[in-house]
């Protein structure tokens, strides 16, 4: 699949704008900006084992397609959701535990990038990856 391989965030579009309208705080926001996010993504027909390293912590999430799952982002926030696989993009549909919010997430790949895009509350914004 071509999400498989090892992703390092290369640059961020919006990414302040989105993670205040999270309600992140300042501090944290400058932080999270400069994360050193790297994903690990692996595929087995429609499991998926993602693990995430950064500055802050090191996870490992494993999830199937289209079976809801707990997730916990890194300032604590906790979600609710599934991804699917809709054409070559994953599409992630959230719910935060604390307010009943919809986040949503997109993971593809374009021009051999990694491209995720999250969208809340009307806000977008992009954290792009290359592949190492």
């Amino acid at each position: 699949m071509a999400f498989d391989g090892t992703w390092k965030i290369d640059r961020n579009e919006n990414y302040d704008k989105f993670m205040e309208k999270m309600g992140v705080n300042m501090v944290k926001r400058k932080l999270a900006a400069h994360d050193n996010l790297k994903l690990t993504i692996t595929q087995e027909g429609n499991k998926f084992t993602v693990k995430e390293s950064s500055t802050f912590r090191t996870i490992e999430i494993v999830f199937e397609l289209g079976v809801t799952f707990n997730y916990s982002l890194a300032d604590g926030t906790e979600l609710s959701g599934t991804w699917n696989l809709e054409g070559n993009k994953l599409v992630g549909k959230f719910r935060r535990v604390d307010n009943g919010n919809e986040l949503n997430a997109i993971r593809e790949i374009i021009g051999g990038e990694l491209v995720q895009t999250y969208i809340y509350e009307g806000v977008e914004a992009q954290r792009i990856f290359k592949k190492e």
